[in-house]
């Protein structure tokens, strides 16, 4: 493939492709939300180890337990007495085992809050703040998809349209046969940066739940039938990341940021909820 892209451009004078390389404040910015991500999932993994420890040994959790999400202080209250022994009926050895565990998840929580702080203080630099503001006005967006989705995809003005962003985010079908180029009956390519997509996924379901124009999206891919549930839940992602690309190079949200501005700065008790349910899945281009 080189040698016939070579081929073309000295007999030919066909172009060149081109690569993008990020620059090294977008390389330095990255590694701060990549942390972030990172130290998340291994929160997770913790979670998991000790939900499996205690199925290993036998251990209920109480319905009041905190299902999802950040473990309440009451649910890592209760985990600390089974540890300690003063209730429950686990074995030394798994005593042992779970009170590790509890100070590593204890840990990694301290850690992630002050990564939460450096990322929140990226989002504020001159270079991401318009831009940032401007995908937080979206339903499901918040602050570490939106910082991920900048500072993976660096400069949003290198891709053209919405099929070369699906392309690079491994958002678009793939069909290995001959026949229609335009048939969309492949599995994604999965290529790009998983980060970006498993955050997309994350906002996806959170848009969902917010707004009512994304739910109808969703149920209209899925026809009401669990099996599409997956290829509608991806739809969602794709859809979701290029209305995120046009929400950023969009310049009609300027005037709703000034205004935003504007009655911040004359009448901040009325500022509260401004904002949070506009749409933005309708803009056409940037």
């Amino acid at each position: 493939m080189i040698l016939d892209e070579v081929r073309g451009h000295i007999l030919a004078g066909r172009k060149l492709p081109a690569v993008w390389v990020p620059d090294p404040q977008t390389r330095d910015d990255r590694e701060i939300v990549r942390m972030r991500l990172e130290l998340g999932e291994a929160r997770t993994r913790i979670k998991n180890q000790i939900r499996n420890l205690a199925k290993r040994s036998k251990q209920t959790f109480p319905a009041w337990f905190t299902k999802s999400g950040e473990w309440s202080k009451r649910s890592l209250a209760w985990l600390t007495e089974v540890g300690s022994g003063t209730s429950g009926n686990l074995a030394g050895g798994v005593q042992t085992a779970l009170m590790s565990l509890l100070a590593l998840y204890r840990e990694f929580s301290r850690q992630l809050g002050e990564l939460d702080k450096a990322v929140a203080k990226l989002s504020g630099q001159e270079r991401y703040a318009r831009v940032f503001r401007k995908l937080k006005l979206m339903p499901g967006v918040g602050t570490l998809t939106a910082m991920t989705f900048l500072t993976e995809l660096g400069n949003l003005a290198r891709f053209a349209n919405r099929r070369q962003l699906a392309a690079y985010l491994g958002l678009a079908p793939a069909a290995f046969e001959s026949g229609q180029r335009d048939d969309c009956k492949g599995h994604i390519t999965r290529q790009g940066p998983a980060r970006v997509r498993h955050m997309l996924c994350q906002a996806a379901w959170a848009a969902l739940r917010a707004s009512e124009e994304w739910r109808a999206t969703y149920d209209k891919v899925k026809r009401g039938s669990p099996k599409r549930s997956k290829i509608a839940i991806v739809a969602v992602m794709r859809r979701l990341a290029i209305a995120m690309w046009h929400t950023a190079c969009s310049t009609e949200l300027d005037g709703v940021l000034n205004e935003i501005d504007r009655q911040r700065t004359s009448a901040p008790a009325r500022q509260k909820g401004l904002g949070g349910g506009f749409e933005t899945t309708n803009i056409k281009n940037c």
